[in-house]
C-alpha cells in the first residue's frame, strides 16, 4: 500500500505500473498453462489470450493509418502480427507479452507495406532508400525552415540526385491513378485517360471507317467524287468546279447535300451493312 503523503499523481502512477506487472503475471501465468495442457485446452486459452490483446493490436495499426491504406486491411495486419506472437512467445525468457507483441504486430505491418502494398512493385532497393529518405527528409527540413530540394537530400543521404527523384516518385506505384479518374473535381466528363495520345489512331478508328466507307459507296459517282477530292486530296472547291464543269457554288451546295446524306447514313450503321 502505497504511503499516505504521496500525491495523487504519484499514487496513480503507482497503481498503474502495479496493474501492468499484475498483467504481465497474468499473462506469462496463462502461457505456462498453456504448455503445460493438452492441445484442444491450450488452443482455447490461446485464443483467450489473443482476443484479450485486441486492443493493442488496434491501437498499433492506427499508428500507420493515413498511409492511403484502407483502415480495416491494417487491422486484419495487426491481428495477424498478434498470432504471431502469441505463437512465439516464451514466458520462460519474458513475462511482459505486450512487450513481445508490438514490435512483432508493428513488424509484420511494416512487411505488408514492403511486400503487399504495391501495384506495382519496385526493387527491394528503391524501397529502402525512399525509406531512408522519408526518414531524413523531415529533418532537413527542420534544419533548412523549408521544404529540402532533392539534391539537397541526394547531399544527406550520399545519393545520386536522380536515384533520389526516383525513389521519391516510386510511391507512386503503390496507388496509380485510374485513367477514369476526372481531371479536375469540376469535371465529371473528362479523364485522364482523354488527354493521353493515342498514337497511330489508325487502328482505333478501324470500325468507324470501314462504316465511312460503306456509307460513301450508297453515293452517286459524282457526289464520291468530290467527297474524296476535298477531304483526302485536299483540292478547293474552284479546282474541283473546274474538273467535272460546275460552278464552284454548285460545288459548294453538293458538298453540303452530301455530308447532310453522310450524316443520315452514319446515324443508322445497321442499313449499311443489309
Amino acid at each position: 500500500m502505497p504511503p499516505r503523503h504521496l500525491t495523487r499523481a504519484a499514487r496513480r502512477g503507482i497503481d498503474q505500473a502495479s496493474e501492468r506487472s499484475r498483467r504481465r503475471r497474468r499473462s506469462s501465468e496463462r502461457f505456462r498453462s498453456i504448455q503445460r495442457q493438452d492441445a484442444r485446452s491450450a488452443c482455447i486459452d490461446r485464443h483467450d489470450l489473443v482476443i484479450g490483446h485486441l486492443q493493442l493490436a488496434d491501437a498499433i495499426a492506427h499508428r500507420f493509418a493515413g498511409r492511403r491504406q484502407d483502415t480495416e486491411d491494417l487491422r486484419q495486419v495487426a491481428y495477424l502480427g498478434l498470432i504471431k506472437a502469441a505463437d512465439r512467445f516464451d514466458p520462460e525468457r519474458s513475462e511482459d507479452f505486450a512487450s513481445f507483441a508490438v514490435p512483432t504486430i508493428a513488424g509484420e505491418i511494416k512487411r505488408h507495406f514492403r511486400d503487399d502494398s504495391w501495384f506495382v512493385r519496385p526493387p527491394r532497393s528503391l524501397q529502402e532508400l525512399r525509406s531512408t529518405v522519408e526518414h531524413e527528409a523531415p529533418r532537413l527540413a527542420q534544419q533548412l525552415g523549408r521544404e529540402p530540394s532533392s539534391g539537397e537530400i541526394a547531399e544527406r543521404i550520399g545519393e545520386p540526385i536522380a536515384r533520389v527523384d526516383e525513389a521519391i516518385g516510386c510511391v507512386r506505384a503503390m496507388h496509380p491513378l485510374s485513367l477514369d479518374a476526372p481531371v479536375t473535381a469540376a469535371s465529371e466528363n473528362a479523364t485522364f485517360g482523354d488527354t493521353l495520345d493515342c498514337g497511330d489512331c489508325t487502328l482505333e478508328h478501324a470500325e468507324h471507317l470501314q462504316t465511312l466507307r460503306l456509307a460513301c459507296r450508297q453515293l452517286p459517282p459524282r457526289e464520291r467524287l468530290i467527297i474524296y477530292r476535298r477531304f483526302y486530296e485536299e483540292r478547293t472547291q474552284s479546282e474541283i468546279a473546274q474538273e467535272i464543269g460546275v460552278t464552284q457554288m454548285q460545288v459548294s451546295r453538293l458538298l453540303t447535300s452530301t455530308l447532310a446524306r453522310l450524316r443520315g447514313l452514319l446515324a443508322d450503321p445497321e442499313s449499311l451493312a443489309a
